[in-house]
């Protein structure tokens, strides 16, 4: 069953427009991502969901229920903020239970919940402390503690993760996904940073301009982008994107007098492959000139030349070529990508070919 559903979805402030008619749908139970730069509308999005911001059209179904203008304490849904958006003046309890005491619950009932979500996120030692006192991870801590204990079935996140540290980041991606799973919430996420979406994610939702470009599973994203954009936008270093050009009846990458790369002609086509995917050979291959090695202990990123392109190769260890050095690049057909380099699409049709040393 669909927790939430979007259709056709449009936020305009007069001729900008910040989300443009997007359609798609959250399954119960799952961790979808919405990932994209910033300004592409995701938080909008996120926003309009929880009815914090208004539509321009479109409808918003939440748990199979109309809620395209409902306002935000009628559709039950959970909201964690960049900011925390903890009271400074309550100590940590305070702040778990101040929407439950808004809406009257109980006090017993109160107390049950805040016990079992306090242990749950590690705060049921800090609970008579101000937020000030506090590190990054406590507060962020104390906000998902406070929209768990609402105990609403959907839980909406826009970058809750951005203030911390690189250490605590990861820390909380871990908590936060256990968490999602031991209490089978529906949880939206939003976030810019793609290492977030690619370990996280159920489904990945990605935006541009205020449409979206993709949608998939993490890995579906990652081994076959639809778009150039796409391709370039996830992973580490990104894709390489290469141009074409033809020779004797047959595509190589422009500038080299390498070997043949795409079967056929290359006008209008460019070629991905992915750092990851690049062999070197000391000689045959595509070849090109190292300009510098970048020795990060498990491996090493080697920027090189391919006529006026850069390429950049992630390879395991030391890289052993001195910059200057020509060094041979291969690939197998299986680990490339062509894209239309009007439209940016991903092309169907055209056939890579393998590059061996």
């Amino acid at each position: 069953m669909a927790a939430i559903e979007l259709t056709e979805v449009t936020k305009s402030w007069g001729r900008t427009v910040a989300v443009g008619n997007i359609s798609f749908t959250v399954d119960s139970g799952t961790f979808v991502v919405l990932l994209g730069p910033s300004g592409c509308g995701k938080s909008t999005t996120l926003r309009m969901i929880a009815g914090l911001e208004e539509m321009t059209s479109g409808k918003v179904m939440i748990d199979g229920r109309d809620m395209s203008h409902a306002p935000p304490s009628a559709r039950r849904v959970s909201m964690v903020f960049q900011s925390y958006a903890l009271f400074p003046h309550l100590d940590t309890r305070q702040n778990i239970l101040f929407g439950l005491k808004v809406r009257r619950v109980e006090r017993a009932e109160q107390e049950r919940r805040l016990a079992q979500v306090a242990e749950m996120v590690g705060l049921d030692r800090l609970l008579d402390r101000k937020p000030s006192q506090l590190s990054g991870g406590q507060r962020q801590r104390v906000a998902l503690a406070r929209a768990i204990v609402a105990e609403n079935s959907i839980c909406l996140m826009d970058e809750p993760l951005s203030n911390l540290d690189a250490k605590l980041r990861h820390e909380m991606r871990v908590e936060i996904r256990a968490l999602q799973e031991r209490l089978g919430m529906t949880v939206v996420y939003v976030t810019h940073d793609q290492t977030e979406a690619m370990s996280m994610a159920d489904k990945v939702i990605l935006m541009r301009e205020g449409r979206i470009e993709q949608t998939g599973t993490p890995d579906r994203l990652y081994d076959r982008p639809s778009t150039k954009f796409c391709a370039e936008f996830i992973g580490t270093p990104p894709m390489n994107i290469l141009r074409l050009s033809d020779a004797g009846g047959a595509a190589v990458i422009a500038g080299s007098d390498g070997p043949a790369v795409v079967a056929g002609s290359g006008d209008g086509y460019e070629l991905g492959v992915r750092p990851e995917h690049i062999g070197v050979a000391a000689s045959g291959g595509v070849p090109a000139t190292v300009d510098s090695c970048d020795y990060l202990g498990a491996d090493t990123i080697v920027s090189a030349q391919i006529g006026a392109q850069e390429v950049l190769v992630r390879t395991p260890g030391r890289f052993g070529f001195a910059p200057g050095a020509t060094i041979g690049l291969t690939w197998s057909a299986d680990d490339t990508h062509i894209f239309n380099s009007g439209n940016g699409r991903r092309e169907q049709g055209a056939a890579a070919l393998s590059v061996t040393a």
